[in-house]
């Protein structure tokens, strides 16, 4: 693929994120802005956490990207009983008297870990380390993973019986934290008229891996200016209790601040918010649209803020 310059790329790149997601509207209805976000953790090759209940079509909105993107896909289900080789893969011994690697789901390019807090840590520890090291070792054996490589995590934040809270290390690992919400009801008139019928839709192949890995690239050789830079590095600094930028309330209401893994993403999420909206380097704005689901869930709140009924997102909006 090959462009004159990186302005014809950066053209490029919005040009084909407009295309994705009209393509990904015709299946998926009523969630732009999860769209963007996911779309915008995939050219920032980092990974997503959705929350949401069950049936926002979390599973079709992930194959139907895959789909778009012409990458594989596979879903993993957790539950308490599955062990790491179920992710990974495990050594078998062959015909011919030898030990052999046969590769678990997680050899794909897009993967949705289902309700990713129903399985033991041992089994999220695999996946998650898969995801950091983009590699998976067995008997010794170093095995790359596929790219582009993206994990797509799930949690149904009702039920929490019987599950197991990812840690805030682990939770780190992922780029953005969405919350997905209920459709509009006009919406949900459209899925369901859409859904209760033979209606099919044909979904086009908008770029494919290889365009992926380009704009990967690009992204990250987007200019940005020392401000914008200082911002985004002074906003997550500034969540930290009793820092030298910590504000009072900050200081009030959170017990644990973000990291620089947040400085980093909040970076690489402005550069691609500002070309996926055509724009050629990034400005304070680009790094607001991107703030909310890369600190939600790398801030703790204290007690007080919880009895105080203080949410995550009125925190991170009073720090912008």
């Amino acid at each position: 693929m090959q462009y004159k310059n990186e302005v014809e790329a950066v053209d490029a790149l919005h040009q084909s994120f407009n295309n994705i997601k009209a393509e990904i509207s015709k299946v998926v209805v009523g969630q732009d802005d999860i769209i963007k976000s996911v779309l915008i953790a995939i050219f920032s090759n980092g990974h997503c956490l959705l929350v949401g209940v069950p049936g926002l079509a979390k599973t079709l909105l992930v194959q139907t990207v895959a789909s778009v993107l012409d990458l594989d896909f596979n879903r993993i289900q957790f539950t308490p009983d599955l062990m790491p080789s179920d992710i990974i893969g495990a050594e078998i011994l062959g015909e011919d008297r030898h030990f052999k690697f046969i590769k678990g789901p997680v050899f794909s390019n897009i993967i949705l870990a289902d309700e990713i807090n129903r399985t033991p840590p041992k089994t999220q520890a695999a996946l998650l380390e898969a995801m950091q090291e983009k590699s998976v070792t067995a008997a010794g054996q170093t095995h790359i993973l596929p790219k582009p490589f993206f994990v797509l995590a799930t949690q149904n934040p009702i039920e929490q019986e019987g599950t197991y809270p990812l840690p805030e290390a682990q939770l780190d690992r992922f780029m953005f934290n969405i919350q997905l919400n209920y459709p509009a009801f006009a919406d949900e008139l459209n899925i369901v008229k859409n859904t209760t019928s033979n209606k099919t839709v044909q979904l086009q192949k908008i770029i494919h891996a290889d365009d992926i890995q380009y704009f990967q690239k690009l992204i990250r050789d987007i200019p940005i200016t020392d401000n914008v830079l200082e911002y985004a590095v002074k906003l997550a600094a500034k969540t930290r209790p009793n820092s030298e930028f910590a504000t009072d309330a900050v200081n009030k209401y959170i017990s644990w601040g973000a990291g620089p893994r947040a400085s980093q993403f909040l970076v690489l999420g402005a550069k691609c918010h500002a070309a996926v909206t055509g724009k050629y380097s990034p400005d304070i704005e680009d790094v607001k649209a991107v703030a909310e689901p890369i600190l939600r869930h790398r801030i703790v709140r204290n007690y007080r803020a919880e009895a105080e009924g203080l949410s995550i997102e009125k925190i991170i909006k009073d720090l912008l």
